[in-house]
């Protein structure tokens, strides 16, 4: 099958592999399953009771249950937009500390978006068990898509967290190995000729002249000029 040069050029360019990295691919599901959850308590979270006009959450009543997914949710979707802006301006960053630093900081949100959701998946199945089965007219399935999409997103930001380490483990450089090498070759300059190695002696000899032959003695000194006696006149 024959593709234009100019699907072909799509296919090659830099948008198209961004999307295709898996890193990309997980922060997009990671965000619309975050959308999902706190979009559907907020639509159709807080519905009244048949006996009252209030408006209640409809996870057992618990406003504390609708308020702790709404807000986990908007920011695990903030969150994953901000990373896409970063990752999409990476090739961009030249200094290796910034990249390093932005590795870790994706390692420890997503660790630390695995134990939100852990907990919030929790304590949302806890209170939809302990709800009345006909407490509300309305609400019963944005309930359900919340606690099953946050049960979702657990997997997503650990695979979020194993991507952002293997990337912490293929680009953080070694800073103290050049200098540890440079060391080494200092120290093997430096270091003394062991007893084993040859020591290069002096060799004496009628053909051979030492630097310690050709010094002068101290102990030679400049002969004296013989002295005239005057003797005296008779």
């Amino acid at each position: 099958m024959h593709i234009p040069e100019s699907l072909q050029d799509l296919a090659d360019s830099e948008a198209v592999q961004f999307m295709k990295r898996p890193k990309t691919i997980t922060r997009i599901f990671a965000g619309v399953f975050s959308l999902i959850v706190f979009s559907s308590l907020l639509t159709d979270g807080y519905q009244n009771k048949t006996e009252s006009s209030k408006l209640h959450c409809v996870l057992n009543g618990n406003n504390v249950a609708c308020s702790f997914t709404i807000g986990a949710g908007l920011l695990a979707f903030f969150s994953c937009l901000t990373f896409l802006a970063l990752d999409a301006h990476e090739s961009r960053i030249g200094s290796t500390r910034f990249k390093t630093a932005f590795q870790l900081l994706d390692f420890i949100l997503a660790v630390l978006w695995i134990g939100i959701w852990f907990v919030g998946f929790c304590f949302l199945a806890n209170q939809w068990q302990h709800s009345p089965p006909k407490g509300f007219l309305l609400g019963s399935s944005s309930a359900k898509a919340a606690i099953t999409f946050a049960f979702f997103s657990i997997f997503t930001w650990i695979f979020q967290a194993y991507l952002a380490l293997q990337d912490l483990r293929n680009d953080t450089p070694v800073p103290y190995k050049r200098s540890l090498d440079e060391g080494g070759v200092v120290l093997t300059t430096l270091s003394p000729p062991s007893a084993t190695s040859p020591v290069n002696t002096p060799t004496t000899g009628p053909n051979n002249l030492s630097y310690a032959g050709s010094a002068p003695s101290p102990y030679l000194t400049t002969p004296k000029a013989p002295r005239l006696a005057m003797m005296p006149d008779n």
